[in-house]
């Protein structure tokens, strides 16, 4: 994957992160271990963090569920899940092409679980569901 993309992605993570006018030490962090994963260093995250980079079309369907997941991963680290951050989440699936009953979905099923963390196994079916 080339850095532009990369970077991208990163900064989606920060976008979400910042929906709620405050990004606590475990977003900060998971942002930051995410990015690691994709070969992006802690000076580049934080470059992203003061000028992040816009948004890049995600073309196969598994990289659109994974970004997806990434986001929700994200938006419940902090076991607070705000308005604006469910806002930014549904705005970014739209844009990402996934259907709305999948996001309704999501967002439905994630609070079924004490750390609203969606097995990915239940993920997967939720979007085969609407997708098959």
């Amino acid at each position: 994957m080339e850095n532009d993309t990369k970077h991208a992605l990163i900064s989606d993570l920060i976008f979400l992160a910042r929906a709620d006018d405050k990004i606590t030490d475990a977003e900060y962090d998971f942002i930051q271990r995410l990015a690691k994963r994709m070969g992006v260093s802690e000076a580049e995250v934080d470059a992203l963090f003061i000028n992040p980079k816009p948004s890049k079309p995600l073309f196969t369907e598994l990289e659109r569920i994974t970004h997806f997941y990434k986001l929700v991963l994200l938006m419940n680290v902090d076991l607070e899940t705000h308005e604006k951050e469910v806002i930014a989440i549904r705005n970014f699936g739209l844009r990402m092409g996934i259907r709305p009953g999948v996001i309704d979905q999501i967002l439905i099923r994630m609070d079924s679980y004490d750390d609203k963390i969606i097995p990915s196994e239940e993920l997967i079916k939720i979007f085969q569901t609407y997708y098959n």
